[in-house]
């Protein structure tokens, strides 16, 4: 099992290095459009009175790996009362777990201000084909206003034994997150844009949601496979302990036996 997590990480964490480029290329597009100076809009970035926050949650289908989905569980918890601190308590709170795990856990804290939606459409086995249309229902449904908030709640992976949890707002859009992440190389390259910086605009945001969600999605993934590495590597040395443990339990049973058999020896022969 060990192994094959092992194997499974690796092949999330080069699927993440693969990412890189991907990313990198949209936000240099994005860096270029913001040396233009123009104001852009897009219904991506429109904020608005927050009255519908969505929490998609990132979880496991499988066990064996630790405390991950309860960490996540608890660190939930703690997000719909920080939400409700946010936006007041009126505010309606829908939660979409993506696994099997987290979906059985949240179902039992539904109630009238926290509603859970399965998801059926994607679980931690899905390809690219049916991430993309999850987050194509989570964009629709922000534009028709069904949600206000959408935030994604994932472990973000550091390293194997290392996994920190990460609650990420990925609509709308932040005009300022883009702005954080400005390349300054950007300024010293300038662009020529057709048919204009604000059609790009348009058709480079939403590519940039569809490619945050691919990472997010990678990250927890990674994460699940290293929590179960070191689920199963606990799992080992605790029961190496325990062999270990019973052999020098069992030695000393054997050895006790044999003392008794030698005294019994002994004493039959000194009655003779």
């Amino acid at each position: 099992m060990k192994m094959i997590s092992s194997a499974k990480m690796r092949k999330a964490t080069t699927q993440l290095q693969r990412l890189s480029p991907y990313r990198n290329m949209v936000q240099s597009v994005i860096s270029h459009l913001l040396v233009t100076d123009q104001e852009f809009s897009s219904p991506l970035i429109a904020k608005r009175e927050v009255k519908s926050v969505a929490l998609v949650v990132f979880g496991s289908d499988d066990g064996l790996c630790g405390a991950f989905n309860i960490n996540i569980f608890k660190q939930l918890l703690e997000t719909i009362d920080n939400v409700r601190k946010q936006y007041g308590n009126d505010v309606k709170v829908t939660i979409l777990p993506v696994g099997k795990k987290l979906t059985k856990a949240t179902l039992k804290i539904a109630s009238d201000k926290v509603s859970v939606e399965r998801v059926d459409v994607l679980n931690t086995r899905s390809g690219s084909d049916d991430l993309s249309v999850f987050t194509n229902e989570l964009k629709n449904r922000f534009l028709n206003k069904d949600f206000d908030s959408v935030e994604l709640l994932y472990m973000h992976f550091k390293s194997t034994s290392k996994q920190i949890f990460t609650r990420e707002q990925i609509l709308p859009v932040s005009y300022e997150s883009l702005a954080e992440e400005f390349d300054a190389r950007a300024a010293n390259s300038p662009c020529l844009f057709e048919p204009d910086a604000a059609a790009i605009f348009e058709s480079v945001l939403p590519l940039h949601v569809r490619a945050m969600m691919q990472e997010v999605f990678t990250e927890s993934c990674a994460s699940e496979q290293a929590s179960r590495v070191m689920a199963m590597q606990t799992a080992s040395d605790n029961a190496g302990e325990l062999l270990e443990a019973l052999n020098l339990e069992y030695n000393k049973l054997r050895q006790q036996g044999i003392t008794t058999e030698l005294l019994d020896i002994l004493g039959g022969q000194v009655q003779r």
